[in-house]
């Protein structure tokens, strides 16, 4: 074996090593990288040569925890890892998301990456070294690759920036990133904030940049350490210059007239379509089939020309926007009766129908990762069917961009819910994209808050997001900075960053970028451009709903939360759990208890008052501690030669001796009470060992004594 390493210092004396040479061999390139005792294997291949009539890269990335990396087994019947989690899907996306830009464009070579968790240390987060691994994988194989970059996670802890930090310290951070980029430029920023201002957040990217520089040499040095500095030679296009000069000259002028029209989605669509129809009708009719390919790919060049230099040269968008305008804007919320809340939000062409249930403790999801596992108490659902952008398409569920789009849109309305007793639901979003051409995950942040405060969560404050695009030209040096930008804007763009926040600050983000060289004075313009349609946006919401209703919908349910000892936890729950069933049967209330600390806190869930008020009570019943000198309404439960037992509370039983029943000395029990009998008495005491001692004849009236004879 010819193992080679390379580390590095994360700047406070964590080290991180990638290995090389030792696993996996037969895959183009594979490394291991270890940070303590977390380890990712990473491995890339790619196939010789591209599928006749590819033109584009058929790229796959999966990022996969292995149970034993933290010495757990899989539940489920089978006991194996299955289908990615969300969670798997969402870091697979991040580095897909920082690798696919860097290949080059003209490779279309079946390509996948793999990077699995084979040691976990539950203090070091495996997926801000997911980019690392992979791009050093890359580095030491032969694949073109234009690398290398790097991923990091950065957050703002106790005022401070870090790279990297441990999981246990995230709780305390204000920000977290994830960032990816090469040692000259950023490509990918994902992450969430404390309603941060703009400038903090351009300080977070250039404290990540630093650092992932340093992760690109250590991979430049591994690169040559192993030889690898030649890639492998390839062909995947056929070109003519003739046939794409011929392209130009037919096409170009027509396109940009149909880009200036200001049509609406479906007439620029059907104007492209038909500009390439009569290029293909006037080609002679022996024309092979593989010409047409590359007359179709040099038209898509002729649109990317013709509607960036339209705006580049004359400021002009496809629909006749100005570039800071935004799209006209309409909301409605109540529009499904049977929600719980709900919302309809239209920007243009863009629509989201978003509804909002309310549940128990016990619609929890659960989560049983191998790194991540516990119960998620808030769920943001994103649907995207075909007929919203016109298409046939079949539903196969959602896919990782539905995925990746919910995410975004949870973790921005995540920081406005209320917590801890002010939020005791269970909350599932449900955004279904009815139209789309552009932003529709923007769409869906501002449905869900209409939804959530038509539904009478108290959130925070109002969130909205927006969409910026941009536009440059290398050459000139010119650029155009997009206001909530269209779909062919994001496709033929250089950049799709999507802000979202609060009147006071940003609190989520995204960031795609498909060009080198964006200077953070751009970035700064793009965030103060995309407050301003931020704010915009906040506005027009706040004409429909500015804060949340009153009180919730009358048919939704109701939570109550009660705090009770943890020594009444068993007595609530009962043997084998019959109390606490009992009582759900027959109140109609959904019971649920948890042990937090040296308390219970119970809650408890009905979609009417009367039930609630039935199980608060006997709830408050069983887990009340007896007051010495209280009365109590009891029942007795047995009688005894000495007295009798009386319950005075559920499962609480006192003696009341046979001296304390009457004023009156009683010499027997016989016919004086019996079982069942409901009767009022007084605590007197209670003994170390907890035994009640009662009194009935102390609520008597104490006869008088007789009076004394005159003699």
């Amino acid at each position: 074996m010819n193992v080679i390493k390379k580390s590095f210092d994360l700047g406070d004396g964590r080290i991180v090593e990638i290995e090389t040479g030792k696993l996996a061999k037969q895959a183009d390139g594979a490394v291991v990288v270890k940070m303590g005792d977390t380890m990712l294997l990473a491995t890339v291949v790619s196939t010789v040569g591209a599928k006749p009539g590819t033109d584009f890269l058929p790229l796959s990335v999966d990022y996969q925890e292995k149970y034993a990396a933290t010495g757990r087994i899989p539940g489920g019947f089978l006991r194996r890892e299955a289908r990615l989690s969300d969670y798997e899907v969402l870091i697979s996306r991040l580095v897909d998301r920082a690798l696919r830009p860097m290949f080059p464009s003209d490779y279309h070579s079946d390509t996948q990456v793999m990077i699995s968790l084979i040691s976990a240390d539950k203090d070091i987060m495996p997926d801000c070294l997911a980019g690392l691994a992979a791009s050093a994988a890359l580095s030491v194989s032969d694949i073109p690759f234009n690398g290398p970059i790097s991923e990091v996670r950065v957050a703002k802890i106790d005022g401070k920036l870090v790279i990297n930090p441990k999981a246990s310290e995230l709780e305390r951070a204000t920000l977290e990133f994830m960032v990816a980029g090469s040692a000259n430029d950023i490509g990918m920023v994902e992450g969430e904030c404390d309603e941060i201002q703009e400038d903090e957040m351009v300080e977070a990217l250039k404290f990540a940049h630093a650092a992932i520089k340093v992760q690109c040499a250590v991979q430049l040095e591994l690169t040559e350490a192993t030889g690898k500095t030649v890639k492998r030679e390839y062909n995947h296009e056929d070109h003519s210059e003739i046939l794409k000069q011929q392209v130009y000259a037919a096409t170009y002028d027509k396109v940009y007239a149909v880009a200036k029209s200001g049509s609406n989605k479906d007439e620029r669509k059907v104007g492209f379509t038909a500009i390439i129809n009569d290029f293909f009708a006037a080609m002679p009719e022996e024309t092979e089939d593989l010409t047409k390919a590359m007359a179709k790919h040099y038209y898509h060049d002729v649109q990317y020309d013709a509607i960036r230099n339209l705006l580049l040269d004359e400021g002009i968008r496809l629909d006749g926007r100005k570039t800071t305008e935004i799209r006209p804007i309409w909301s409605e919320v109540g529009y499904l009766p049977a929600a719980h809340g709900s919302a309809v939000f239209t920007r243009g062409e863009t629509q989201s129908l978003t509804s909002v249930t309310l549940g128990s403790k016990d619609d929890e999801q659960m989560i049983d990762g191998a790194f991540v596992n516990g119960y998620n108490k808030f769920l943001l659902h994103y649907n995207f069917p075909g007929f919203s952008t016109g298409e046939v398409r079949p539903n196969r569920g959602a896919g990782r961009r539905e995925i990746g789009h919910g995410a975004l849109a949870q973790r921005s309305l995540k920081k406005v819910l209320p917590e801890g007793a002010d939020n005791p639901y269970t909350i599932r979003i449900v955004s279904d994209i009815l139209e789309s051409n552009g932003s529709s995950s923007m769409a869906t942040v501002c449905a869900a808050t209409l939804a959530l405060m038509d539904a009478g969560i108290k959130i925070k404050a109002p969130v909205s997001g927006i969409a910026m695009g941009l536009i440059t030209d290398e050459k000139t040096g010119k650029y155009a900075i997009l206001s909530d930008i269209l779909g062919d804007e994001d496709h033929l763009g250089d950049m799709d960053f999507k802000v979202t926040g609060t009147e006071k600050g940003i609190v989520a983000c995204q960031m795609d970028l498909k060009i080198n060289g964006l200077s953070y004075e751009v970035l700064t313009k793009a965030l103060l451009q995309a407050k301003e349609g931020r704010l915009h946006i906040l506005g027009e919401m706040k004409k429909t709903i500015a804060e949340p209703n009153a009180d919730m919908k009358p048919h939704a349910p109701r939570i109550v939360s009660l705090t009770i000892d943890k020594e009444f936890i068993g007595a609530v729950i009962g043997p084998g759990g019959k109390i606490i069933q009992e009582m759900q049967r027959e109140t109609g209330a959904s019971i649920s208890i948890e042990e937090v600390g040296n308390k219970g806190i119970v809650e408890i869930f009905a979609d009417n008052k009367a039930a609630i008020d039935a199980a608060v009570a006997r709830i408050s019943a069983i887990a009340a501690k007896p007051e010495i000198g209280a009365t109590y309404q009891g029942k007795v439960k047995s009688i005894m030669p000495f007295g009798a037992f009386v319950e005075i509370m559920p499962g609480k039983d006192g003696l009341l001796h046979i001296s304390e029943i009457s004023w009156e000395r009683l010499e027997t029990m016989d016919g004086v009470l019996k079982e069942g009998d409901k009767i009022e008495v007084k605590l007197l005491d209670v003994d170390k060992q907890g035994k009640m001692k009662l009194s009935r004849k102390v609520l008597l009236p104490r006869p008088e004594k007789p009076a004394t004879p005159q003699v």
